[in-house]
């Protein structure tokens, strides 16, 4: 009598990764009519997101604040009136009245004001400052946004190496259930097989929790419910940092940062400022005008006023203001802006170095993650050849079930991870652009040439 043959179920190599490769590229094909693309979010988030519509409206409000300052060198006109009335009433003299009515209309332009002046002048520094805030925020929109949007991405691609790893382990657990059953293998096989099942299953549920939160992240920044983004063209295909010298980017930066600019024109604030105060020395000189017509009514007018009737006086000239000693205030006032002077070139000094580290920072970390790219993708390469020399040695008898989880379980991380360390290498080129100030909306346009 034969001794039965063993029943070896046909390697599941080759459907798995087949299935891996389908379930990285087409998981987010789940309603491919409301996949978006990364700019249509953005402009979505551009509308929605709080912090940046505030930091708009914040920029557009210092236009007029600075249109304010800017009637400094208009002149001003004021219209004023008056009317009273008194009677006089004594038993020994005829009762007496008297009504009058006055309207003057003053005039007032400025011949010479060095402190309007320069009030003129911060006023236009706080719009230019205003603007570089109002892209430091739109900058960090398209950071946020392109953080949320490639994290579901990621959180989406390690669910479907999860379902996928754990249809693999539950493949091999009935494989060694069965061999348990015709006598061919032990039940340690199938006992590490349930422990691994039990532990994909795990992964699953929190690949799938985080998932989830992810999809609400991205759905509050750009205020809509289930967006699907669409995920990266296959191949994938990074493009190498351009220019290749970090020194490159930080040259570029001292020019085009906005938070440099801000510490620039902070510094021309203070010395506008030391400007006015000393200002407060100058004399100023403003040209006045008055038309006042009165009415005057009334018994005891020939009395006060002479005729009674309309009356109209009218006086144009020049006021001159020369201030002599105000306690040293303007001295020590001075003293002050001087020394906020130094403050402010420090913290230009301090902004300058900020940005320069921030941006060589940047530019390793996507150095080193496009070095982690390549490795990973030699990993993987590597792993499928283990997986399938695995797969062989079970079928032979020369290795085990133990071993063929293994492998099965390095493949999918290390197919998990390259995928999350792609997406890291485009989120992270958005952030050397930020750092170095060159981040604008086109390059937005340019991630999604490289969506499916």
């Amino acid at each position: 009598m034969h001794s039965p043959t063993p029943r070896f179920p046909p390697s599941p190599l080759r459907p798995v990764a087949v299935a891996l490769a389908l379930s990285l590229s087409l998981s987010l094909s789940t309603g491919l009519v409301q996949a978006q693309t990364l700019g249509t979010l953005y402009e979505a988030a551009r509308a929605y997101d709080a912090n940046y519509l505030a930091a708009r409206a914040l920029a557009e409000s210092a236009v007029y604040k600075a249109a304010q300052a800017d009637a400094l060198r208009w002149p001003s006109a004021a219209l004023t009136g008056s009317v009273t009335m008194a009677e006089s009433n004594q038993p020994s003299q005829n009762n007496t009245s008297l009504r009058n009515g006055t309207l003057t209309l003053s005039g007032n332009y400025p011949l010479y004001n060095r402190a309007n002046v320069a009030t003129m002048s911060q006023a236009q520094r706080v719009l230019e400052v205003s603007q570089a805030d109002l892209e430091l925020a739109e900058q960090d929109l398209i950071v946020r946004a392109a953080q949320a949007y490639f994290d579901v991405l990621a959180a989406t691609d390690t669910l479907a190496a999860a379902q996928t790893g754990k249809k693999a382990i539950s493949e091999q657990l009935a494989s060694a259930k069965r061999n348990f059953e015709v006598g061919t293998a032990t039940i340690t096989d199938t006992r590490e097989a349930q422990a691994r099942f039990d532990l994909a299953t795990a992964r699953e549920l929190v690949a799938d929790n985080d998932l989830r939160t992810k999809r609400t992240v991205l759905d509050q920044l750009v205020g809509r419910a289930a967006v699907e983004p669409k995920g990266l063209a296959l191949p994938v295909v990074l493009l190498p940092v351009i220019p290749a010298n970090p020194e490159d980017w930080v040259s570029a930066a001292d020019g085009r940062h906005p938070s440099i600019r801000k510490a620039r024109l902070a510094q021309e604030l203070a010395r506008l400022e030391t400007e006015k105060a000393r200002a407060g020395h100058l004399p100023t000189a403003n040209l006045v005008a008055n038309l006042q017509n009165s009415n005057n009514r009334g018994s005891a007018v020939t009395d006060v006023f002479g005729r009674p009737g309309n009356s109209a006086t009218t006086s144009v000239g020049v006021q001159f203001n020369l201030p002599l000693f105000a306690g040293y205030a303007v001295q020590n006032r001075v003293k002050e802006t001087l020394v906020l002077e130094d403050k402010a070139r420090n913290d230009f000094e301090g902004a300058r170095r900020g940005v320069a580290l921030g941006t060589r920072s940047a530019f390793l970390a996507v150095q080193s993650l496009q070095a982690q790219v390549k490795a990973l993708e030699a990993a993987e390469a590597s792993s499928k050849l283990a997986l399938e020399a695995t797969q062989l040695g079970y079928k032979v008898g020369v290795r085990v079930n133990l071993d063929v989880l293994n492998a099965q379980s390095q493949l999918f991380d290390t197919q998990r991870d390259l995928a999350k360390a792609r997406y890291d290498v485009i989120v992270t080129e958005l952030k050397l652009r930020q750092a170095s100030g060159q981040l604008w909306p086109v390059d937005v346009q340019a991630i999604d040439a490289q969506l499916r």
